[in-house]
Parts: structure tokens; C-alpha cells; sequence
């Protein structure tokens, strides 16, 4: 149950030719805590309920627990969020041997598109595509429950 990943900003729309799949996510956070943070999400037509454990030192890996939970779950645990729901879309790219989840977030968070890869080691290779921009793994800012309550839209550039 321990997640390795890297997140990296892309700097072209050249990823959305490449996709084999996307779908809209809204999620909250019922709790944002540093050392824990507990999301409700919906995606597609299915609910979920992840639990995050505080990152590594690194920013690489950090405790996660997710488990399915119904539609109309997801949405009343929506009306207990803090403040801050993030809507975003995902974009699916395989790369190599690895998949990229691409978000493309709207609202308070529009113009911010974020890619993350899973990896099974810290140290694994992965193929990087040309849409792959400046590495943030581990920069706090880019995390969605501190997207919540800090939007892209009022970062000073």
C-alpha cells in the first residue's frame, strides 16, 4: 500500500493525441493534514474514499489506501469537504512500459495540467515524452488537497 510517483508540470497539449482514455474527476478532502489527508472522489460514475499518509522526505512515496464507494456515498460525504473541490480532467498516455495520468484542472485551478507516473522503486527508469516538463515530485504546492486551498489562479508567477 505504499505509492511511488513522480508528478512533473507538461508544457504542451501534445499529450491529448496521445491518450487512449480520459474521464472527468471532482474530489474534496474531508480531512488535508499534512501527515494524513482523507479524499472522496467521484470518477465516471464510481465513488472512492483514499486514505494518504504523510510523503517521504523526498516526496516520492507515502502510505495510500483506497477503497470504492457508491455514487450517492461520494456525493453526500462531497457536502462534509472542506472548502476548495477540485474538477479536473484526466488524460491517460501510455509512455513505454508505464502509464502518465495527465490532469488538466478547471476552476480556481485552470491552466495548471499536471503528469504523474506510478513507478515500483524510487529508482525505476521511465521513458520521459516530449511534453514532459519540469519535475515538482515532492513540492507540497502541487499536491491536490493543497490545490484546494490554495489555487493555482492566486500563485504569484
Amino acid at each position: 500500500m505504499i505509492e511511488i510517483e513522480r508528478k512533473f508540470l507538461v508544457n504542451s497539449s501534445a499529450f491529448k493525441a496521445e491518450a487512449f482514455n480520459n474521464y472527468s474527476i471532482m474530489q474534496g478532502f474531508l480531512n488535508s493534514h499534512k501527515e494524513r489527508t482523507v479524499r472522496v472522489r467521484l470518477k465516471k460514475d464510481k465513488g472512492y474514499l483514499t486514505i494518504k499518509g504523510q510523503s517521504s522526505e523526498n516526496g516520492l512515496s507515502r502510505f495510500e489506501w483506497e477503497n470504492e464507494i457508491s455514487k450517492p456515498d461520494a456525493e453526500a460525504l462531497f457536502e462534509l469537504c472542506e472548502s476548495g473541490i477540485i474538477d479536473k480532467t484526466r488524460y491517460e498516455v501510455k509512455c513505454g512500459n508505464h502509464i502518465f495520468e495527465i490532469d488538466e484542472f478547471y476552476g480556481d485551478n485552470e491552466g495548471l495540467i499536471i503528469a504523474e507516473i506510478e513507478l515500483n522503486s524510487e529508482n525505476e527508469d521511465f521513458e520521459k515524452p516530449e511534453w514532459l516538463g519540469e519535475e515538482v515530485t515532492g513540492d507540497i504546492k502541487y499536491y491536490n488537497s493543497q490545490l484546494s486551498k490554495q489555487p493555482y489562479k492566486y500563485w504569484k508567477l
